[in-house]
C-alpha cells in the first residue's frame, strides 16, 4: 500500500533520515518507535502530506491509498454538544448531503461529464466508508470501544480520555487503507487505555502508531520501525521478539569486538616485539616486517566495530541531590513537606472535595483517578503555591514537572538561555549536562518550543537537576518520553533521596516506584498501598498472569543489560534463552 525507499531528509538544525527503507502493507499494524526527537511525527507527515516536502528518495502510494490521521494533541470540538453518535455520523451524513448535491448538480449541469465525476467520486468514497451501513458500524465500535453506554452522552461532557478514544474510533469509522495515530495512549487512564487496545486489535486496516507506551507495544503490534540514529530498522514481529533480535544481535556484536580487541592487542604486542628486535639488529627483513605488520593492525582498526550498547540513546537523568542539615534541620524533616488539608474542586458541579494527604520527606506518592478526576486541577494548585488548603514547606525547594509545554518556563527561551540562568555554567558546559539526557544533538541557540514534545520533557527533568530539591512534584512525567527515558526516569525517582508526588497514567512508573497511591474516586480520595493498587490494576485490565510475566520479563532484561556492561557473554546468552523462553511459553 505504502512503499518508502532510499528517503533521505533533514531539518535546518539536522538531519533526521539517510537512505530509510521500509513498507506497509495489508495486514500490517506496526509501531513506530525510536528516541525522542528523532523524527517519528514528521515521518508520519511526510506519508501523509508528502507533497509538502522536499525530500530525497521515494515514497510510493498505490492509487487507492486513502489514510486517516489523529494527532496526539485534542481537537476544538471537544465543547460540541453533538451527542457521540451525533459527533461520529457528522462525516457519514455530510458525504450523503454532498451525494444529493452532486445529483442535483448534473441535472442542470453544462459539463455533464465532471459533474459524473464528481458524483462518482462520492459514490466510491461512501463504499469505502461502508457510508450505507454507518449506523450499526457506530455501535460495533463503540461496543468494541467498551464506550456503547456513552452513545447520548455529549462530546462537551466526556473526560479528556474518553474524548481522544472517541477521535480514534472517528477516524477508524471513515475506513482509511492506513490510519496513523500519533502517541494515542498519552494522558490515557487505564478504562480508555484498555479500550484503545481493543480497537487497535480489532482493527482491520493498516496502521502505524506512533506510541513509547509499554502495554501497548506488548499487546498490540505484528511489525516493529524503529527510528534512530538517521536509520530505519523494519521487524516483522511482536515488540516483545523484537527486544530479544536486539539482544542476540547485540550478544553477536559485543563477541566480536571482544574478538577483535583481542587481536588488536596481538597485533600491538607483536608490532613492539618486531620494532624492539628491528632497533637491535641492522636487517632490512626486519623493518619490513615491522611495516607489514603495523599496515595489519591499522587495517584491523579501521574496520573494528563500536563498542555497542544495550540501548542507543539511554539518558542519564538524575534528581537533585538531597543535603543532609544539622541536628535542627534533620528534626524539622521529620514534619510533613507538603499538606493538603480540606481540599475541594467544584466547577458547574462538586468534582472533588474533602481532600487530606501529606508527603513526608522521602516518600514516593503516586495520585491515580480516572480521566477527569480534578488530578492535574490539583497538581495546578500545588504549584501555585496561594491555595489556602495547600501548605508547602519552604525549606523544601519544591520543582515541579508539568505535562504543558511553557508552563514551567517560557519555551520561546533559548536552550542555552534556560539553564545558563539556572546555574548550569557556559555553553561547554551546558552541552555536557545534555549529553547526559540525550540531548546533546540539541541546537542550544534555537527556542525551546523548537524541541519535540519528548525533548521539552526531557528538558525539564535536566533543568531541575542542581536545585537541591527535597521535594518534585510531576504530572504525567513519562508523557511522549520513549521507553529509554521512561526506564531511566523510573531508576532516577528510585535513587532519588527527597519526596515525589507524581500524578501518572502510566501503570508501569507507578507499580516500580510508588511506596502508596492516592486513589481519586466518587469525588473523594483514599490512600491504598501499592500492593494493592498492583493487585486492584492487574484483576480489572490485565489478562491472568501478565502483571507477574511482565515484571519477570523486566527483572530478566535488567540482568541482561548488566551481564553486558560486565562482559559476562556466556551468562547473557544463557539469560536471553530464558527470556524467549518466557515470551513463547
Amino acid at each position: 500500500m505504502i512503499r518508502v525507499e532510499e528517503l533521505s531528509y533533514g531539518v535546518p538544525s539536522k538531519d533526521l533520515y539517510k537512505d530509510v527503507s521500509f513498507s506497509l502493507e495489508t495486514g500490517d499494524h506496526a509501531a513506530l518507535i525510536g528516541s525522542n526527537g528523532t523524527g517519528k511525527s514528521t515521518l508520519a507527515d511526510l506519508l501523509i502530506n508528502t507533497e509538502a516536502y522536499l525530500y530525497d528518495g521515494k515514497i510510493i502510494k498505490e492509487d487507492e491509498c486513502r489514510i486517516g490521521y489523529a494527532s496526539q494533541f485534542t481537537a476544538d470540538e471537544k465543547n460540541s454538544d453533538m451527542t457521540v453518535v451525533e459527533y461520529l455520523s457528522k462525516r457519514f451524513l455530510d458525504v450523503q448531503d454532498e451525494i444529493a448535491a452532486a445529483c442535483d448538480e448534473m441535472a442542470v449541469a453544462e459539463d455533464m461529464e465532471a459533474a459524473f465525476e464528481k458524483y462518482q467520486q462520492l459514490l466510491d468514497l461512501n463504499e469505502a466508508m461502508d457510508g450505507d451501513n454507518y449506523e450499526s458500524n457506530i455501535h460495533k465500535q463503540l461496543y468494541t470501544a467498551g464506550m456503547l453506554d456513552l452513545k447520548d452522552v455529549k462530546i462537551s461532557q466526556l473526560s479528556g480520555g474518553e474524548y481522544k478514544v472517541i477521535q480514534i474510533v472517528k477516524e477508524m469509522l471513515l475506513a482509511p487503507n492506513v490510519l496513523v495515530l500519533d502517541e494515542p495512549d498519552v494522558f490515557l487512564d487505564f478504562e480508555n487505555l484498555n479500550s484503545l487496545v481493543k480497537l487497535i486489535n480489532n482493527h482491520k486496516g493498516i496502521l502505524l502508531v506512533i506510541t513509547h507506551n509499554r502495554f501497548l507495544l506488548n499487546h498490540c503490534f505484528n511489525k516493529i520501525l524503529h527510528l534512530e540514529g538517521m536509520e530505519l530498522r523494519e521487524f516483522p514481529g511482536t515488540y516483545p521478539a523484537y527486544r530479544i533480535e536486539q539482544f542476540r544481535e547485540k550478544l553477536e556484536l559485543m563477541r566480536q569486538y571482544v574478538d577483535e580487541q583481542e587481536e588488536i592487542q596481538r597485533n600491538i604486542e607483536m608490532v613492539e616485539r618486531l620494532r624492539k628486535k628491528a632497533t637491535l639488529l641492522i636487517n632490512p627483513n626486519a623493518g619490513r616486517q615491522v611495516n607489514a605488520k603495523q599496515s595489519q593492525l591499522e587495517r584491523l582498526l579501521d574496520r573494528q566495530i563500536d563498542a555497542p550498547f544495550i540501548e542507543l540513546r539511554e539518558p542519564e537523568i538524575t534528581l537533585p541531590q538531597v543535603q543532609a542539615g544539622d541536628d535542627e534541620d534533620c528534626a524539622k524533616e521529620q514534619g510533613p513537606l507538603l499538606t493538603v488539608n480540606d481540599y475541594s474542586i467544584s466547577f458547574d458541579n462538586c468534582i472533588l472535595e474533602g481532600v487530606n494527604f501529606e508527603i513526608m520527606p522521602g516518600e514516593k506518592v503516586a495520585i491515580v483517578g480516572a480521566n477527569g478526576a480534578g488530578k492535574t486541577t490539583l497538581v495546578r494548585d500545588i504549584m501555585s503555591g496561594n491555595h489556602p488548603a495547600i501548605t508547602i514547606d519552604p525549606d523544601s525547594g519544591f520543582q515541579c514537572l508539568s505535562q504543558l509545554q511553557g508552563e514551567n518556563f517560557d519555551n520561546k527561551l533559548t536552550v542555552y538561555k534556560l539553564l545558563n540562568d539556572r546555574d548550569f555554567g557556559g555553553e561547554t558546559d551546558i552541552r555536557e549536562h545534555l549529553a547526559k539526557y540525550c540531548l546533546d544533538e540539541v541546537d542550544i541557540k534555537s527556542p525551546i518550543h523548537d524541541l519535540s514534545i519528548g525533548e521539552q520533557n526531557l528538558l525539564q527533568i535536566a533543568a531541575i537537576e542542581n536545585t537541591g530539591a527535597k521535594l518534585i512534584v510531576m504530572d504525567e512525567p513519562t508523557s511522549h518520553l520513549d521507553v529509554y527515558s521512561q526506564n531511566a526516569l523510573e531508576s532516577a525517582i528510585s535513587d532519588y533521596e527527597g519526596a515525589v508526588l507524581m500524578i501518572s497514567h502510566d501503570f508501569y512508573l507507578i507499580a516500580n516506584c510508588a511506596d502508596y497511591v492516592l486513589l481519586m474516586e466518587n469525588g473523594t480520595m483514599r490512600r491504598i498501598s501499592a500492593r494493592k493498587f498492583r493487585k486492584m490494576v492487574y484483576d480489572k485490565f490485565f489478562e491472568q498472569k501478565y502483571l507477574e510475566i511482565d515484571r519477570k520479563r523486566q527483572a530478566l532484561e535488567t540482568d541482561i543489560r548488566t551481564a553486558f556492561h560486565a562482559t559476562e557473554l556466556d551468562k547473557v546468552e544463557s539469560l536471553i534463552d530464558q527470556l524467549e523462553a518466557m515470551s513463547e511459553g
